[in-house]
């Protein structure tokens, strides 16, 4: 009886391994995906109870590589509602935690390739935030009205396909 009431109470658990806090849409327009990488993120505590509540906001934001840390500039973390004086500044960076070899990686590809390293997407993992970031190069005018452009012309291919078949 004892092992039947164990496994009951662990199935009744609710578990959420993984959850969507946050992306950036405006990155996936502007830039041309080359790289991305997941990484983790240096929070204080009324931000990681902020971003919880997904009170976090990655438009205009973007990774600078000094002194051989990562940090997240930009990124803009709502005040925690419940906070005190010892609330956090909305605006601070924040440091990304990744390997040597991947911060040299990034400071490689912006510094002598041109390309720049920014944040798509904010999402929890088990019980840690993480956040993929992304090297990419910046899209012209005419290669966001070609991306448009495609991506109108598969809409209607699949509208076209579905008719077809009821």
């Amino acid at each position: 009886m004892g092992n039947r009431d164990r496994l009951t109470r662990s199935m009744s658990r609710p578990k959420r391994l993984t959850g969507h806090l946050a992306s950036n849409r405006k990155a996936r327009h502007d830039y041309e995906i080359l790289e991305k990488l997941e990484a983790g993120i240096a929070l204080l505590g009324t931000e990681v109870k902020s971003v919880r509540e997904g009170r976090i906001q990655l438009k205009d934001s973007y990774v600078e590589v000094v002194d051989g840390e990562a940090y997240l500039v930009g990124v803009h973390i709502s005040p925690y509602t419940h906070g005190n004086r010892a609330n956090h500044d909305p605006e601070r960076r924040r440091k990304l935690l990744l390997k040597r070899r991947e911060i040299e990686r990034i400071m490689g590809r912006t510094t002598i390739q041109g390309q720049t390293c920014v944040p798509l997407a904010v999402y929890l993992k088990g019980n840690r935030i993480k956040v993929e970031i992304a090297l990419a190069k910046g899209k012209k005018l005419y290669d966001k009205r070609q991306a448009e452009r495609a991506k109108l012309m598969d809409k209607e291919a699949r509208e076209a396909i579905g008719e077809g078949r009821g």
